[in-house]
This record gives C-alpha cells, sequence and structure tokens, in this order.
C-alpha cells in the first residue's frame, strides 16, 4: 500500500496548477480569435458554402438530367450572393483589425479564407459552367479555372511578401477578381469570348498593375455596389420583370470596372512621372 503524504501532494497540486496557468496565459496569445478574426472565418465559411450550392443546385441536377431550370438560377444567384457576403466579410475584417486589434494569426487567416472565397469557389463556378453550357469545352473550362485559381495563389502569396506603398495594391485584389469572374460567366457570352475574359482578369490578379485600396469613400462605394449586386442577383433568381437585363448590366459594370480602373492607375503613374521630370528639369535650370 502506498502512503502519500498530504503536504507533498499539495505541494504538487500547487505546481501543477501553477504550470498549467503560466501555459494558460502564453497559448492564447496565438490562439485566441479578435473579432476581426471572426469576421474572417465568416468570409471562409461564405466560400465554402458558395461551392456547396455551385454542386447540389447546379452541378447534380445537371448530371441527373434535371430541366428544371429555375433551381438552377437560384443556386447560382445564391453562390454569387455568398461570394458577395465573403467579399463584405473580408472588406469590414481590415477596418476592425485597424480600429480594434488582429491577433498573431489574423494576416494567415485572413489570406486562407480569401483563397477559398475568392480563388476556389470562382474557380470551380468557372469549372462547373464549362460542365453544364452546351457551347463550353469542358477540358479547356477546367484548365482556365485551374488558371484563375493559381492566379489568386499567386496574387496572395506575393501579397505576403511585397511591401506596397500605401492606399494601393499591386495587382486586381482577389475579392474584385472574383466577383469579375462570375460577372463574365453570368453574362453567358459566347464560349471563346468568356474564356479570354476570364484568363485576361486572371492576368491581371498577378500583373503589377496598381489598383486602390477599398478605404474611406471608395471603402462606401464598394459596400454599396456589393449591397446592389445582391439585389439585382435576388431580382435575376425570382425572375422579376426585367431581372435578367438588370443582372446583364450589373455584370457587364462590373467587367468594364475591371478594365477601367488599371487604365486610371496607369494614366496617374504616367503623369506623375512627367511631373516627376519637369521638377527635376526646373530644379537642374541656373
Amino acid at each position: 500500500m502506498t502512503v502519500i503524504d498530504p503536504e507533498t501532494q499539495a505541494g504538487w497540486v500547487a505546481e501543477a496548477t501553477a504550470e498549467a496557468e503560466e501555459e494558460a496565459e502564453e497559448m492564447p496569445l496565438s490562439l485566441r480569435l479578435s473579432i476581426a478574426d471572426t469576421l474572417t472565418l465568416g468570409n471562409a465559411t461564405c466560400g465554402f458554402m458558395a461551392v456547396y450550392f455551385t454542386t447540389t443546385g447546379i452541378l447534380i441536377p445537371h448530371l441527373e438530367g434535371s430541366q428544371e431550370s429555375g433551381m438552377a438560377r437560384h443556386s447560382a444567384a445564391t453562390a454569387v450572393i455568398l461570394m458577395l457576403l465573403a467579399a463584405i466579410f473580408d472588406l469590414f475584417d481590415g477596418l476592425v483589425a485597424r480600429k480594434l486589434r488582429s491577433s498573431p494569426m489574423g494576416a494567415e487567416l485572413d489570406n486562407l479564407s480569401d483563397l477559398i472565397s475568392f480563388g476556389l469557389a470562382p474557380a470551380y463556378f468557372v469549372l462547373v459552367y464549362g460542365m453544364v453550357t452546351a457551347d463550353a469545352v469542358e477540358q479547356v473550362s477546367a484548365l482556365a479555372a485551374i488558371v484563375v485559381l493559381l492566379a489568386v495563389v499567386l496574387r496572395l502569396a506575393r501579397f505576403s511578401c511585397v511591401t506596397m506603398k500605401d492606399g494601393m495594391f499591386q495587382g486586381m485584389p482577389s475579392p474584385f477578381g472574383a466577383l469579375t469572374i462570375v460577372s463574365i460567366v453570368l453574362l453567358e457570352l459566347p464560349f471563346v469570348p468568356t474564356l479570354l475574359a476570364i484568363i485576361g482578369t486572371a492576368w491581371l490578379m498577378v500583373s503589377r498593375v496598381e489598383y486602390p485600396k477599398p478605404r474611406g469613400i471608395l471603402a462606401v462605394a464598394m459596400l454599396g455596389w456589393i449591397v446592389s449586386a445582391m439585389g439585382l442577383l435576388a431580382a435575376w433568381a425570382f425572375d422579376a420583370p426585367n431581372g435578367q437585363l438588370l443582372l446583364q448590366t450589373g455584370c457587364a459594370l462590373q467587367v468594364v470596372l475591371g478594365a477601367v480602373i488599371p487604365l486610371f492607375a496607369t494614366a496617374r503613374r504616367v503623369n506623375t512621372f512627367r511631373d516627376n521630370r519637369r521638377e527635376a528639369r526646373a530644379a537642374q535650370l541656373p
């Protein structure tokens, strides 16, 4: 029979408790979620659910030979709305992180969530488009989907490594790129123009073209645009009068914005370069 000294046992318990308290004080610094991290996880959840609705509402009914186009329309609208919600979460988690605080893993969570919502979800949307559309080539669509996914992977990796001047992104931001890609698909253009536009958008995401960060008035404008896009998708899903025309108008505007914003950025860089040269010449004059 083993006899344990109560005082010794109490000492062990006190020491174990102290060690547990020390570990509890150290580990949560890297494991505790902030409010911004919770918003980021909402971003990832929306991206995953977009894949779910694309599969269950569009792909599976097509493979089963279903002729109910309404279900596919509702599911497509739901999937895109979820991507838009993910963009809202992505917009606000950065704002909240700057105003309050973010955990040490906030940046990693943001990149992983963006990869799901703005890489996997739109790439999968393109893949399913190639499988369910009559004039599309499935293998080529799969290749385009891979290009989209890899473009987002490279863009996010570069974002973590390259330091840009304040207020600017290098390359089209992945949320904006994802929304542009699904807009191209929803325009229901012929296959070749759709494919070229998708690849062009993927190139813009990995290009060195500068895009402004959504801050201040621009953030409010972007939020208003996302909410308006949700309304257009809902009108289209429920077959509202002129819903198809409204959706295609919104999609066309999204694509035009994706193409025009780089032109403004390029024009601004050219003007800045000219101003610098003019100032340098003025400084050299006696």
